[in-house]
C-alpha cells in the first residue's frame, strides 16, 4: 500500500524549496554586506526583524523531527492530551511577552549568561554558559541532527550519512548569514512546514473517510471521535497507561509551567530571536508563535490518531511493526507519509527538512552567540572587534556543526534515544527557572543563592529519578523547583546584606503593560484554549 521513496516530481518539487531558501537567505545576506555588521546585528538582527519574523523564527527553531515524528507516535499511542505541550506553550509565550520579556529588553540583555553575569556574579555566568554550550552541542545540536536524518532516511529512504551531511551542511549555509538571515528564512521555512504538514494531515483524514465510506473532512473528524474515543481526553486520569508523561492537572496548573517558561523564556534558543527588537515588536512577534502553536496538533497529533483508527481497522498492519512484530508508533508519520501521492509527498518531504533545519540552525546560532559573546569576548579577547567576534562567531558555527555530524551517527545505539536525551536535558530547567525567576523579581536574591540552585538542580534531580521513580517527571520537576527556591530564599534571608542588593533589578510596573491589540490577541488565543480543553476535558 505504502510508496517508499521519492518520485521525480517529489525531488522537483524539494529542490525548488531547497533552491528558494538558499537563493531567498543568500539575497537577504547580500543586502546587509553593504555595510559593516556588528555583532548585536549578526547575531540579534538588532532592529531588523519585523514581528512575523520573530514569531515565524521562534517557531521554526522549536518545531523539528522530534514533533512530525515523535508527537504524531504520541497520537498515536496516546491521543490529542500530548496536544497539551503545544497548546500550554502558547499560555506560556504570553505571560513570557508580558512579564519575562520586558526585564531583558530594558536592560539590554543578548544572552542568558550575560544576565547571569550582570545579575549575579561571573563565576554563576561562566558555569552556566559552559553547561549550556556543553548540552547545545553535545546533546541538543547532536540529537536534532540525528533524529532528522532518521526521519528522512525513513521517509524518503535516503542514506543516513548522507542525510545528515545534508542537513549538516544545509544549516550551515543558513546560519552563517547571522540571526537576520535565519529569521526571514524561517518565514519561507515555517509556511513550506505548516502547508507540507496540512497536506499529510488532509490525506490521513481522507483515508479515514474513504475507509469507512463517509467522504468529508468533517466526517473524518467525526469519524476519528467515534472509533477512538480515548484518545480525545486532554487530562488523563491516573489509571491511564500514559499517566506519568502527562500526570492530570499538572499539564494545566501544575510543573508543565515550569517546563514551558523555562524553555521559552529562559532559552538562548528560544528567546534570542526577540532580543534585537524593540519592547512593541517582539511582543507582537511573539504573540504571533502563541498563535502558531495552537496550529502544530493539527498538523502532527491528527495524522497520528488517524494512523491509529486505521491501524485498529485493519489498514498497513505490517508497517507499523518492526521486525520483532511489535507496535512502533513512530511509524505512524513516516507509514502516511508514503502514501502520499507524488508531488505533495515531496512537498511533505520539505515540510519535514524545513523543520529539521531551522532548528539547527536556530541552535547552531545560539551556540556561536553564547561562545562569542559569553566566553571569548569575556575571557579570550576582550578587546575584540566587531568584525573578529563576527568571524569567531562563523568558525563557532562550523566546529559546533562538524562536533554534531561526527558524533549523531553514534546515537543509533541508544533505544528510545529523543526521550532519553529529554529527560537528561530536563534536569537543569528547576535550577534554571529559580536562577532566573528569583533574579528578576525579587532584588534581594544573592549571587550565593543562585550559585547553591545552579550547582544541586542536577544532583537533585537525579535523586528524584532514582529515588522517586513512581512520581512523573513533571512532578518530580515542580517538587525539585519548589526545594531550590526554599533553598534561595533561606540563603537569602540569612545574608543581612540582601537587603541592600546592589545586583537588584529595577523593575517597572509600567513594563508589564502591554498595548491593547497584544491584550485582545491574547484573550483570543486563551479563550480558543480554554474551548479545547473544555471540549476535549
Amino acid at each position: 500500500m505504502s510508496n517508499t521513496g521519492l518520485q521525480s516530481l517529489d525531488y522537483i518539487v524539494f529542490f525548488i524549496y531547497l533552491i528558494g531558501v538558499s537563493a531567498y537567505g543568500y539575497w537577504i545576506y547580500q543586502r546587509k554586506k553593504t555595510r559593516e555588521v556588528s555583532a548585536t546585528d549578526y547575531f540579534l538582527a538588532e532592529g531588523s526583524l519585523t514581528f512575523w519574523a520573530i514569531g515565524a523564527s521562534i517557531i521554526a527553531s522549536n518545531i523539528s523531527a522530534e514533533h512530525f515524528i515523535g508527537m504524531s507516535g504520541s497520537g498515536f499511542a496516546i491521543g490529542l492530551a500530548i496536544s497539551s505541550y503545544e497548546w500550554m506553550a502558547a499560555a506560556s509565550l504570553i505571560v513570557v511577552a508580558v512579564f519575562i520579556l520586558p526585564v531583558y529588553l530594558k536592560n539590554r540583555i543578548y544572552t542568558m549568561p550575560q544576565f547571569l553575569r550582570e545579575r549575579y556574579n561571573p563565576t554563576v555566568a561562566t558555569i552556566m554558559a559552559v553547561f549550556w554550550l556543553l548540552l547545545y552541542v553535545f546533546v541538543n545540536l547532536t540529537s536534532i541532527l540525528y533524529l532528522g536524518a532518521l526521519a528522512l532516511e525513513v521517509t524518503a529512504g535516503i542514506d543516513f550519512t548522507y542525510a545528515i551531511i545534508g542537513l549538516g551542511l544545509f544549516a550551515v549555509v543558513i546560519t552563517i548569514g547571522g540571526m537576520k538571515v535565519i529569521g526571514y528564512t524561517d518565514v519561507v521555512q515555517v509556511i513550506v512546514l505548516v502547508l507540507g504538514g496540512l497536506a499529510t494531515t488532509y490525506l490521513a483524514l481522507d483515508l479515514v473517510s474513504e475507509h469507512f465510506g463517509k467522504p468529508g473532512i468533517f466526517n473524518a473528524l467525526a469519524l476519528l471521535r467515534e472509533q477512538a474515543d480515548t484518545h480525545f481526553h486532554m487530562i488523563l486520569p491516573k489509571e491511564n497507561p500514559f499517566y506519568k508523561d502527562l500526570p492530570g492537572l499538572t499539564v494545566i496548573i501544575g510543573a508543565m509551567w515550569i517546563n514551558n517558561l523555562a524553555y521559552f523564556g529562559c532559552n538562548q534558543y528560544i528567546i534570542q530571536r526577540s532580543l534585537g527588537a524593540d519592547l512593541p515588536t517582539a511582543r507582537k512577534g511573539i504573540l504571533f508563535a502563541a498563535l502558531l502553536k495552537l496550529l502544530i496538533p493539527i498538523i502532527v497529533v491528527i495524522p497520528g490518531i488517524a494512523a491509529f483508527v486505521l491501524y485498529q481497522n485493519g489498514v498497513f498492519q505490517k508497517e507499523m511493526m518492526d521486525a520483532a512484530g511489535v507496535v512502533k508508533p513512530d511509524h505512524a508519520y513516516p507509514v502516511l507519509l508514503n502514501l502520499l501521492p507524488a508531488g505533495l509527498k515531496g512537498m511533505a518531504f520539505a515540510a519535514l527538512t524545513a523543520a529539521i533545519v531551522a532548528s539547527l540552525a536556530g541552535k547552531a546560532n545560539s551556540i556561536s552567540t553564547i561562545f562569542t559573546l559569553d566566553i571569548y569576548k569575556q575571557y579570550i579577547a576582550p578587546g575584540a572587534s566587531e568584525r573578529q567576534l563576527v568571524r569567531i562567531g562563523r568558525y563557532t558555527i562550523y566546529a559546533a556543526m562538524l562536533i554534531a555530524m561526527v558524533i549523531a551517527p553514534q546515537l543509533r545505539v541508544l533505544d528510545q534515544a529523543y526521550q532519553f536525551i529529554q529527560e537528561y536535558s530536563s534536569f537543569i530547567t528547576p535550577g534554571v527557572f529559580a536562577i532566573f525567576m528569583f533574579g528578576m523579581f525579587w532584588k534581594r536574591t544573592t549571587s550565593a543563592a543562585a550559585l547553591t540552585a545552579a550547582l544541586l538542580t542536577i544532583p537533585l534531580s537525579t535523586a528524584g529519578k532514582f529515588l522517586l521513580p513512581d512520581i512523573p517527571f513533571l512532578d518530580r520537576m515542580g517538587i525539585i523547583f519548589l526545594i531550590l527556591s526554599a533553598i534561595m530564599i533561606t540563603i537569602t534571608l540569612a545574608d543581612p546584606k540582601s537587603r541592600n542588593n546592589p545586583k537588584g533589578l529595577e523593575i517597572e510596573s509600567s513594563m508589564f503593560s502591554p498595548g491593547r491589540s497584544f491584550v485582545l490577541g491574547s484573550i483570543i488565543i486563551c479563550g480558543v484554549i480554554a474551548a479545547l480543553y473544555t471540549v476535549f476535558w
